[in-house]
This record gives structure tokens, C-alpha cells and sequence, in this order.
């Protein structure tokens, strides 16, 4: 099975990732996890020029989106195709959701044609499911204690219309998004996508 985990950033996406992981293991999964962009060598060098340029490489939004969907391409023919065809449970850190948020719902972007560009790059390879945390930005804001990269350096308007769009995403049944309040202990959460994994899991077993 494939899960990604998205939302804006400061929801807590790293320790929840980290302890779904460990969960899965002690079920005996073989678990791949990744990053997008990120995971293969084409994707982290365009991560690097994508949230670590600075003003000397300016990136318009349709630059920007079309780099994620490169980089999205190649993790699917390189990582997630394989992995899937060895019968791997991948967890990714975000994945063409954030795309359509980013560079749409708060880009400004044609959210259909991102749309279109994004079928092509992932190449029918979607997740089963997507867990959508979700919390105000002032509250992510205060979970943020490290330098920001280039994404997270757009303001305050930004990140409230990245949760916008993230919830107006998560309304469409096709997203497979599950909408979770990260707004609440660290294992209540957890428990919240242990049980949403457990059902789709039990799903997928041979009878």
C-alpha cells in the first residue's frame, strides 16, 4: 500500500510519519519511506534549488511547479513503482496534493491544470491514502524551531491560504484525504491514523 502524509508545514508530518513507521514495522510491513521531492538523486537537487535558492535564482510559480512534478516523476519510476511491484508499504512525506495547494489553492495557479500535469508525472501511481493534518498556522508557526526554507518564507497570507486549500482538497472523496486534527497530543493523533490505516489495511487483505 502507499500513504502519504501532507499538510502545511509545523503540523507535526516528521513524528507522526516516524511512529506510523514503527507501527507498521511491528506488523511486519516493509516499509519504504521518501520524501517529495526528494529520494533519488535528480529529486534532492531540485529539493535543494527549490527551497534553498536564494534571491540570486528567483522561481516563478509555474517554474516551481513544474520542478516538483520532475522530481515527482522520477520518485515514482525510481522509488515507488518498483517498491510497490515488490509488494512494499511506501510512506511519503507529501506527494501531488501539495502541488495542487502550493502552487494552486495559494499559488494562484489553474488548479486543473495542475491537475493535468501532475496525472502525467505520477503516472497513475497514487496513494491509497493521505493523511491530512491539519491545525491553524498560528499554532504550526509556534512549532517551527528551525531555520525556514524558501516555501515557508511566504507569509502569513500564505499559510492561510495553503490550510484553505488543504481543506477544500480534503472535501474531494477522489484525494483519498483524511482529514485529521493535529491540533491534539502527539499519540492521539497517532492513534487516530493507526485506525484509519487499520480499516484500509484489513481491506486489502486476501480473504
Amino acid at each position: 500500500m502507499f500513504f502519504s502524509f501532507d499538510g502545511i508545514d509545523g503540523v507535526g508530518k516528521t513524528t507522526q510519519m516516524d511512529l506510523f513507521c514503527q507501527w507498521l514495522r511491528e506488523r511486519g510491513a516493509d516499509v519504504v519511506t521518501c520524501r517529495d521531492p526528494g529520494s533519488t538523486p535528480l529529486g534532492e537537487r531540485i529539493r535543494d534549488v527549490l527551497l534553498h535558492s536564494d534571491g540570486d535564482t528567483p522561481i516563478g510559480r509555474r517554474a516551481e511547479m513544474l520542478l516538483y512534478m520532475a522530481a515527482r516523476a522520477q520518485l515514482v519510476d525510481e522509488v515507488l513503482r518498483p517498491a510497490l511491484a515488490a509488494g512494499k508499504t511506501i510512506v511519503s512525506d507529501r506527494y501531488l496534493l501539495a502541488n495542487i495547494v502550493y502552487q494552486g489553492h495559494a499559488g494562484g495557479l489553474d488548479l486543473e491544470a495542475i491537475r493535468q500535469v501532475g496525472a502525467v508525472a505520477v503516472d497513475g501511481v497514487r496513494p491509497d491514502a493521505v493523511f491530512l493534518l491539519d491545525m491553524s498556522p498560528t499554532a504550526a508557526d509556534g512549532r517551527l524551531r528551525r531555520t525556514l526554507d524558501r516555501m515557508e518564507r511566504q507569509g502569513s497570507d500564505y499559510r492561510e491560504r495553503l490550510r484553505a486549500g488543504f481543506l477544500a482538497e480534503a472535501a474531494r472523496v477522489e484525494n483519498r484525504a483524511h482529514l485529521i486534527d493535529a491540533d491534539r497530543p502527539v499519540e492521539t493523533v497517532h492513534a487516530e491514523i493507526r485506525r484509519i490505516a487499520e480499516e484500509l489495511l484489513v481491506g486489502k487483505s486476501p480473504n
